[in-house]
């Protein structure tokens, strides 16, 4: 009987390295891909020289073959460019996610599929478990880690040829893992950039590659009172209190924009309080078709509240228990019940306290 195949994202980190041992551990053959989204040259960490020549040399050691794939196009047409837009028109982009439902889980597969491979697999902390009705998704076992919140547009297909090798560890084990089996990428340190933007200077990178983002207008409070004056909507975002330039007896936070007007809206942090808020583009495992209570989690490193999910036609409407700061249009929305992520959208405005 033949071997399954994986086809495994090697990013040149410990954490694909340790899903590309473990996978061979089981008994699987397999085959190290590493994605070329950039120039080398104009990019950090995961499609850096550095991270090829890494993925490279884990490949050698682990006794796989290895292949550079070209998905340059791809993409700047799925993730950078959106990217570029949503800042421009005042909402908050989450390019990991994109990265992960085109490149990672589309473009990844179609590569492997065309070669006749069984699987593919990644270094990210989540599980796939066996549920009464298929298959489902849940979040990493080392929740400080938990990385199921940026996987939340994997459909029930693509559970069914996805493995999280490293899902069930907690990381000190991968690391000790991969140090183990004598692989360079052992005690590399974890990747907080985004590839594409030079030290994660997100205003730096627009000014340089979209000009249309600068453009001078007010700031000002909920009432409408001029406060101040801002270089461009693209360069605030929900929640940021820093870099305002504007004096005031209490620390203000920008608590929206308003594209229309080319305004940034600042005021105390108990105004930027939402009630709820709304989603579209909803995506996910098992989406509840009614009326759902779990929790809703609204940033990738942020905690999950109690709330009730509503769907609508044009998505679903989100109400939380108690009021939650930091709900930031463009940004994603996860729904889980417990452990298990049911579904997800990217939010277009918030719910105020009346």
């Amino acid at each position: 009987m033949s071997r399954a195949t994986v086809v495994v994202g090697l990013s040149g980190g410990v954490d694909s390295s340790a899903a590309a041992a473990l996978l061979l551990d089981a008994g699987y053959e397999c085959i190290g891909v590493t994605m070329r989204h950039l120039p080398a040259e104009a990019a950090n960490s995961c499609c850096s020289l550095e991270a090829v020549v890494d993925a490279r040399r884990v490949a050698k050691k682990l006794g796989i073959p290895h292949y550079l794939v070209d998905v340059e196009d791809a993409f700047r047409h799925a993730v950078i460019e959106p990217f570029e837009d949503a800042y421009v028109r005042g909402v908050t982009p989450n390019p990991c996610a994109m990265c992960n439902r085109h490149i990672k889980f589309g473009s990844l597969w179609d590569w492997a599929r065309d070669r006749g491979a069984d699987y593919i697999a990644t270094g990210h902390y989540a599980r796939i478990r066996e549920g009464e009705d298929g298959l489902e998704l849940w979040r990493g076992a080392a929740r400080e880690k938990d990385q199921s919140y940026i996987l939340y547009t994997l459909t029930p297909d693509d559970l069914r040829h996805v493995l999280f090798p490293i899902g069930h560890l907690q990381k000190p084990v991968v690391r000790d893992l991969v140090e183990a089996r004598g692989l360079a990428t052992a005690r590399k340190p974890d990747s907080q950039e985004l590839c594409f933007v030079p030290k994660n200077d997100y205003r730096g990178y627009l000014r340089q590659h979209r000009p249309d983002s600068v453009q001078e207008g007010r700031i000002v409070d909920s009432g409408g009172r001029e406060l101040g004056r801002h270089q461009g909507i693209a360069f605030h975002t929900v929640g940021q209190r820093r870099g305002l330039g504007i004096q005031a007896p209490v620390p203000l936070y920008v608590l929206g924009v308003n594209p229309e007007d080319n305004e940034v809206v600042v005021g105390p942090r108990e105004e930027g309080l939402a009630m709820g808020f709304t989603v579209t583009d909803v995506a996910g495992p098992d989406a509840p078709p009614g009326i759902f209570s779990g929790s809703v989690q609204v940033r990738s490193h942020g905690h999950d509240r109690p709330a009730c999910w509503v769907p609508t036609e044009q998505g679903a409407e989100v109400r939380f228990e108690a009021p939650e700061w930091g709900v930031t249009p463009g940004q994603v929305a996860v729904l889980y019940e417990g452990e298990r992520l049911r579904a997800g959208g990217r939010i277009t405005r918030d719910i105020r306290r009346a």
